[in-house]
């Protein structure tokens, strides 16, 4: 072992490359041979509850491996501790049980070390379950030290660009990545237990469509032609509507070449899907019992905390349209000032908007919303009645055609859930696309282009169909505390080191 606690990391790699030399004369540093039988979880679900004496009559056999994180060496018996995938585990090494020349061997190996250990179960007078060692071997020689095991890793940054290093030293990482990981198994089969099908449709588009979002652009050098990544496989799962699969899901990377923020990342995660003989009312209906499925199922509870405030998703989740949300946020304004055009533009000077003059009472209405009570939702919300200029593929509403058939659903001042009954009308769908173009035309890069093979889809009759994207970057923060989307998404996009 090599005493470090006065080193530098630039000396400790020096040192550490030079017992690695050592150690390849030896033979080779780096065997693939062992395989691990146990995991430390295992370990502790079968024997803790074990008395010491049970244990020595016993004996139960152990063959582990994992990194080491602590260590107690001393003269002739050392204390070591194995983090593996599960958790930790100890382990007691003695000269006498393992031979003097590898316990000599065994004492130069360093914190960060990959080890592998056959034994037996054992605990120690404080208690303590153990592998009492028989054999070990050093699988991996690790050159750089871990962080300080009392600082452990704090720097955010750091935490980001090397994410392997957050979930080695960070607990709280781990579990927040465990959790994403439940979350997506648990859609997948929430869905399916539905009668939902599983698809993938292509990352790459020829028009980027699906989104009101600017696209990134690539180059196709086979097709010799420009293509754009994703903004959503919206259109896509639709077709597939109108070919017969009337119930279809994707979990699938989109890319919107916009902005990032603890909020928003240019590359996400979002669960589409895709549902025939059904309305917007059903979605939110399945989308209810999806996320306290999910909560049951992952967290044991559905009663979480977010930034301090507890999140009952056991209550009815509340519904109300985007205008009636303004209102209830705001004691000022009442409906009157959201009746038209002249009025709403009034209402949106008077809290120092800075709209367009182009923009209509729709959009509006939509940017008063943002501005003023997106941040301000703590409950669940479904937000319905979005208007129509906003919504140029949702189905305008029976009864009031300037709005559609769609809802938003917000927890925590975040967007979670989109969705709406889908418009099926051919002719309606390519007028709204003109006027996608149009505004396109006068500089809106993020408005849609005119899909010409998706009008021709619509034009051979689909089912009535609704659909709906579920932001699982977003899903997952809320289910686990965490203040910024990069806290949950594996290796976060970063700007370059300056």
């Amino acid at each position: 072992m090599t005493d470090e606690k006065d080193l530098n990391d630039n000396e400790i790699i020096a040192l550490r490359r030079s017992a690695l030399e050592g150690l390849r004369k030896a033979g080779n540093p780096f065997p693939n041979d062992f395989r691990r039988e146990h995991l430390a979880s295992e370990l502790i679900e079968n024997y803790a509850g074990l008395a010491k004496e049970e244990l020595e009559a016993e004996l139960p056999a152990a063959l582990v491996a994992g990194r080491i994180v602590l260590r107690r060496v001393m003269g002739k018996a050392s204390f070591l501790t194995l983090q593996d995938v599960s958790g930790r585990i100890q382990l007691y090494v003695r000269q006498d049980e393992i031979g003097a020349p590898a316990y000599e061997t065994f004492k130069a190996w360093d914190l960060g070390d990959i080890v592998g250990a056959g034994g037996t179960m054992m605990k120690t007078n404080k208690g303590e379950l153990t592998v009492s060692v028989k054999d070990i071997r050093l699988l991996t020689k690790s050159l750089r030290p871990l962080p300080d095991k009392h600082k452990g890793l704090t720097d955010t940054e750091t935490r980001y660009r090397q994410r392997y290093l957050d979930l080695m030293v960070n607990e709280d990482s781990r579990e927040v990545f465990i959790k994403r990981s439940k979350i997506v198994e648990g859609i997948r089969r929430f869905l399916a237990d539905r009668s939902f099908m599983e698809v993938e449709t292509p990352m790459m588009q020829s028009l980027p469509g699906g989104a009101t979002a600017a696209p990134f652009t690539t180059h196709y050098n086979a097709l010799s032609r420009n293509m754009y990544l994703r903004v959503a496989p919206e259109l896509n799962l639709k077709r597939l509507v109108v070919g017969g699969f009337e119930r279809v899901f994707e979990i699938n990377r989109n890319f919107r070449n916009e902005g990032m923020s603890t909020k928003h990342s240019p590359e996400f995660t979002m669960l589409e899907f895709y549902w025939a003989y059904a309305d917007y009312s059903d979605l939110m209906d399945l989308t209810e019992t999806m996320l306290r499925t999910l909560a049951m199922d992952v967290l044991g509870t559905m009663s979480l905390t977010y930034d301090g405030i507890e999140i009952d998703l056991s209550q009815p989740f509340s519904r109300m349209t985007m205008s009636e949300a303004i209102i209830a946020f705001h004691e000022s304004i009442e409906a009157e000032h959201l009746k038209d055009l002249e009025s709403t533009r009034a209402l949106a000077d008077r809290f120092g908007l800075a709209s367009e003059e182009t923009s209509g009472h729709g959009k509006l209405i939509m940017e008063l919303f943002e501005e003023l009570v997106e941040d301000r939702i703590e409950q669940p919300v479904f937000i319905t009645a979005h208007p129509t200029e906003v919504s140029p593929l949702a189905r305008r509403n029976d009864e009031n055609p300037d709005v559609t058939d769609r809802f938003e659903l917000f927890v925590m001042g975040k967007e979670i859930a989109n969705g709406f009954s889908e418009l099926n009308d051919a002719e309606d769908q390519a007028e709204r696309f003109r006027q996608q173009v149009e505004a396109r035309d006068a500089g809106d890069d993020e408005a849609m282009h005119f899909d010409e093979d998706y009008i021709t889809a619509l034009e051979y009759g689909p089912p009535p169909p609704a659909g709906e994207g579920l932001g699982i970057d977003r899903l997952v923060m809320l289910f686990t505390d965490s203040a910024s989307i990069r806290d949950v998404v594996l290796f976060p996009h970063m700007r370059p080191k300056t």
